[in-house]
């Protein structure tokens, strides 16, 4: 059976308005404009430093390291404080994983954002039971589109190399696959900059119903 390694935000679920609403708190406090949700979907998938960072230098500028830092720790606790009030998971995306779980595929999720995090939103939402690990980021690997994430999840989940497939929403997605020398899936409506059918993947599907049927092109 093949290994499916699922990106979480803009792939399983929608969480700008969320993360817009952390956001929003820390420019606000550091008397900077806000962001709308639209602009924040062009922020996230590097991580939650990279996204404060780049929220900055859209509205005025990169502070320096030190009051940087402390930006993205309150935007961590914000954050942390209310992960699930606006987000919900994108249709078909349960279904869709809840069945190549019971056909016999290795699932995992792996995420840029800290992984006691992404465990949080994964198992408030019901989806835990569908995969074999949740991979979100530690200290001591390097985040996508580095390959180490898509490793230590197949690792933890029991699946192979050989086997493994990407399935995302974005660039980085993309880069991460190749770099880890797998095929990537993406799906349409994701937090992309760039039209979707541009970034490269092997596949492009509309939503995560279309994945079992597109799947069999893999093997």
């Amino acid at each position: 059976m093949q290994s499916l390694l699922f990106d979480l935000d803009g792939t399983l679920i929608e969480s700008a308005p969320d993360i817009a609403n952390a956001l929003n708190i820390v420019l606000k406090e550091a008397n900077r404009p806000t962001v709308t949700v639209d602009e924040t979907r062009l922020l996230i998938g590097e991580g939650v430093a990279r996204l404060v960072e780049k929220a900055f230098a859209m509205r005025g500028g990169v502070p320096e390291a030190s009051i940087l830092a402390a930006h993205v720790a309150r935007m961590n606790k914000l954050y942390d404080s209310a992960l699930t009030v606006e987000t919900f998971v994108i249709p078909h995306a349960k279904e869709a994983v809840a069945a190549l779980f019971a056909a016999g595929h290795r699932t995992a999720v792996v995420s840029n954002k800290p992984g006691f995090l992404t465990e949080q939103i994964v198992n408030h939402f019901g989806l835990t039971p569908h995969f074999h690990a949740v991979q979100g980021a530690e200290d001591h690997l390097p985040k996508k589109p580095a390959p180490d994430m898509l490793f230590a999840a197949l690792e933890k989940s029991g699946g192979t190399r050989e086997s493994a497939i990407m399935i995302g929403d974005s660039a980085i997605d993309v880069a991460a696959a190749r770099n880890a020398k797998m095929p990537v899936i993406l799906v349409r409506g994701g937090y992309t900059t760039a039209p979707v059918e541009t970034l490269g993947a092997d596949l492009v599907i509309d939503h995560l119903g279309h994945l079992h049927d597109a799947l069999q092109l893999f093997k």
